[in-house]
């Protein structure tokens, strides 16, 4: 089994910097997948770009672009890339920052995929800040990660109840799909009475199926909105929206301001957004 050291990742490193006791890194991944392997240290993995699957001995996660996920030390796990191109920006935590900041550092168990948009929004925040790299970001991204903590141990509470497996397949076309989804369509892929799916959905995903699947779009879109290559409208399209007043309407009902703004806040990262 390979045992990853502090800022050990399989791929190719872009840009990586250091403020005592976190570490930055955003890679490019080439290879296919990776070898069986745990990390020394607990970190955060964001997908700026492509897809990736997680494989661990609890089961596999798909990870698409905008995905986020939490990786507990030692615990084994594989990746795979499952898209052409793919890039991913990495958090890791030592262990004197566990201790300076009086955390456990078995303060969440277990790998898991993060779920909550506004967890997304921290760490798009943290990325800005790691873009940008001048002389107030070092205490903003401290401040940015105490704040992502904090939102962890309120927001994370898995459902206790075991979900079948039609509820992953159900997740997997969400987070894939393009298409405007219909409660038929999904019956006949899931194979399962709409009434079914419609009673389970709150009690396995706690929210509403719409509710859902507006919050994955969010979620995907925060990963494309650090690309200044793509318009808005783009942003919109590749993450499932009928169109960009859609998209801008949606998310500023997450955030309370506007995807063009947050956009202005990534390009600089020191002014508060407005509505």
């Amino acid at each position: 089994m390979n045992i990853r050291s502090r800022a050990q990742y399989y791929g190719q490193k872009n840009i990586e910097f250091d403020i005592e006791g976190i570490v930055l890194s955003e890679y490019s991944y080439h290879d296919p997948n990776t070898p069986w392997h745990y990390h020394e240290n607990p970190y955060f993995m964001y997908v700026l770009e492509g897809n990736m699957l997680d494989v661990n001995h609890r089961g596999d996660t798909n990870i698409p672009t905008g995905g986020f996920m939490f990786y507990n030390w030692q615990e084994p796990h594989l990746t795979e890339k499952k898209s052409r191109k793919a890039r991913g920006f990495h958090l890791e935590l030592e262990r004197t920052w566990f201790d300076n900041q009086k955390l456990d550092i078995n303060l969440w168990e277990g790998s898991k995929n993060v779920e909550n948009p506004r967890l997304h929004h921290l760490v798009g925040k943290i990325y800005a800040e790691f873009r940008a790299q001048d002389i107030y970001s070092n205490v903003s991204i401290e401040l940015l990660l105490l704040q992502l903590c904090e939102e962890m141990n309120k927001n994370e509470n898995p459902n206790s109840k075991e979900a079948p497996p039609w509820i992953k397949h159900l997740q997997d076309i969400i987070h894939h799909s393009h298409e405007k989804l219909s409660l038929d369509f999904l019956s006949k892929e899931l194979g399962v009475h709409p009434v079914h799916i419609s009673r389970s959905i709150p009690v396995y995903l706690n929210q509403s199926l719409g509710e859902y699947i507006r919050e994955q779009k969010i979620k995907k879109s925060i990963g494309f909105l650090v690309d200044p290559s793509l318009s808005l409208s783009q942003v919109a399209y590749e993450c499932g929206f009928s169109d960009q007043s859609h998209f801008t309407r949606t998310f500023k009902s997450y955030f309370g301001y506007t995807p063009k703004v947050f956009r202005y806040q990534l390009a600089s990262s020191n002014l508060k957004p407005e509505c």
